[in-house]
């Protein structure tokens, strides 16, 4: 009996566990949403079988959908070892991959990334540019980096942006805050508090850059380079901070602290990879992109699709 399966409908499965919904899946895979759902309801159809549990959040697969997970997993990782052996025939395995940061929580994600990709591409040099760079991209024009990873896509000539993934900005602050209970913070709420924040130019705080400054409210400022220390002070009423959601997860799961989002749409920030032109092509940095997007939204929560 001829299969049903193919394999975009194998990624559509790996797209849904990642994302959790079927709206970001849909993004993820560049198809429209009732598109991703009549997909999917071909196969329950073809099988005979319900894939996963309607109206949960985030999304749970059924038994059979769960196996069919399990496969999708096992053909994804030999389709991409084989195109990793044909690109290494075709260049070489050899290069060298220097990586500039700007952002000081890129580190929770970018580590485990680094040590899938040296598994797959053991003969690239992988490093990263030491300390934090208010300018990366600048670092590529000068050949000091070959990666730079960044906040806002803007237009230079020779270099190319590949979106990495967006994520939402949540304010944090003590558990026993006057308004820990509130479930959106607005600009105005900051106005008598005391904003912790990396020492960095308020053209890298989109908390400042987004929110605060069109609204004409410049609160009290107290910086710190370490997230534990921002975490820890916001803990003890020292002020309150603006944190990415997956990084300051942990801390809320165990109590330490307490969060409201901001706005009432929430406040997303981005992230892109900026290479050079010329080595946009080079299979070791496609798929170096390739390994941080697929582990970044396996392993952290509320990231959606940045186009």
């Amino acid at each position: 009996m001829q299969s049903q399966l193919e394999l975009r409908h194998l990624r559509t499965l790996l797209a849904l566990a990642e994302c959790g919904s079927v709206s970001q899946a849909a993004k993820r895979v560049f198809l429209t949403q009732s598109a991703l759902s009549h997909q999917l309801k071909s196969l329950e159809e073809a099988y005979g079988l319900p894939l996963f549990e309607r109206k949960t959040q985030p999304l749970r697969f059924t038994p059979a959908g769960e196996r069919l997970l399990t496969l999708a997993r096992q053909v994804a990782a030999n389709v991409a070892q084989a195109e990793r052996d044909l690109a290494r025939l075709r260049e070489g395995e050899a290069g060298e991959l220097r990586i500039a940061v700007e952002c000081h929580t890129c580190f929770d994600w970018l580590m485990p990334a680094m040590d899938a990709f040296r598994q797959h591409w053991p003969a690239v040099e992988l490093d990263i540019v030491s300390g934090f760079h208010a300018d990366p991209v600048g670092l590529l024009l000068t050949r000091r980096a070959d990666l730079a990873i960044t906040s806002e896509a803007e237009p230079q000539e020779g270099v190319v942006y590949q979106p990495l993934f967006a994520y939402e900005m949540v304010v944090i602050m003590a558990r026993d805050h006057a308004a820990a209970g509130k479930a959106v913070w607005q600009a105005e709420d900051f106005a008598d508090e005391t904003l912790i924040h990396y020492p960095v130019p308020d053209s890298m705080l989109d908390l400042v850059r987004k929110v605060l400054r069109p609204a004409g409210v410049q609160p009290a400022r107290r910086t710190s380079e370490l997230t534990v220390a921002i975490i820890q002070l916001v803990a003890s009423r020292r002020g309150v901070a603006a944190m990415p959601f997956w990084a300051v997860k942990p801390y809320l799961d165990r109590g330490y602290i307490a969060s409201a989002r901001i706005g009432d749409a929430g406040l997303q920030s981005e992230l892109y990879a900026a290479l050079r032109q010329d080595d946009a092509r080079l299979a070791y940095m496609t798929d170096f992109l390739h390994t941080v997007r697929e582990q970044s939204f396996a392993t952290l929560p509320g990231l959606s699709v940045l186009a």
